[in-house]
């Protein structure tokens, strides 16, 4: 073992220290992306992807080069490291890696272009206590067309940090709305308690109190 100095570069993403605390970015690694898809000049968009459009496995004629399609969305899966912004995106169009219609390509383009006007965004993680933690979750009910699934969504806060996050297609139908949020909450509540048992780890031979003094908290939208 041997001491590499401080902190500036591991796994393709950067880490920046500031006055508030360390800056996570993957700019070098969005721009190998950019240039791999040939989108290195492209026009910006300001958001990730088209709320008025529900992407369909059966929708047009197929890609004509889908092993791209596939090493692009498995590349942006990476990027989504510092960038919860494109999370559900990305997730969107991973789900049709199997069978890729060019509807497919232009929302994975999409997303490209996005990241191209966004490319000095990351995870800031700032100094402070670690006494809250709080956590989000939203659903999207019946939001697949071809299996009227619905996909659930989360985040999880230390104090100002983001530490986890999640869009995934939830496992069954629900046949209500309530049901689908029912579910999204199951599934953050349950990652807020392993979240929370790990970072009380270092106090558990010190009894109860010390569990007592934190906390969590669960919201909807």
């Amino acid at each position: 073992m041997k001491d590499l100095g401080t902190l500036s570069y591991f796994l393709g993403i950067s880490v920046t220290a500031n006055e508030h605390g360390l800056f996570l970015s993957q700019q070098t690694y969005a721009q190998d992306i950019l240039t791999r898809a040939g989108m290195k000049d492209c026009n910006t968009v300001k958001t990730p992807v088209d709320t008025n459009q529900k992407l369909s496995s059966s929708a047009g004629s197929s890609y004509a080069n889908p092993t791209k399609y596939r090493s692009l969305a498995g590349a942006l899966q990476y990027l989504t490291f510092t960038r919860p912004d494109i999370s559900y995106a990305v997730q969107q169009v991973c789900l049709h890696m199997h069978d890729p219609k060019y509807c497919h390509m232009q929302a994975l383009r999409r997303i490209l272009r996005y990241i191209h006007g966004t490319l000095t965004l990351g995870l800031q993680i700032t100094k402070g206590s670690l006494s809250s933690l709080v956590s989000y979750t939203n659903v999207d009910w019946g939001g697949c067309s071809d299996t009227r699934r619905s996909t659930s969504g989360y985040c999880v806060f230390l104090e100002n940090n983001l530490i986890s996050w999640s869009a995934k297609r939830q496992p069954t139908v629900s046949r209500s709305s309530a049901e689908a949020e029912y579910r999204g909450v199951a599934k953050i509540v349950l990652e807020s308690c392993w979240l929370h048992d790990l970072l009380l780890e270092p106090y558990c031979g010190s009894g109860t109190s010390s569990r007592s003094a934190h906390s969590y908290t669960v919201s909807t939208s």
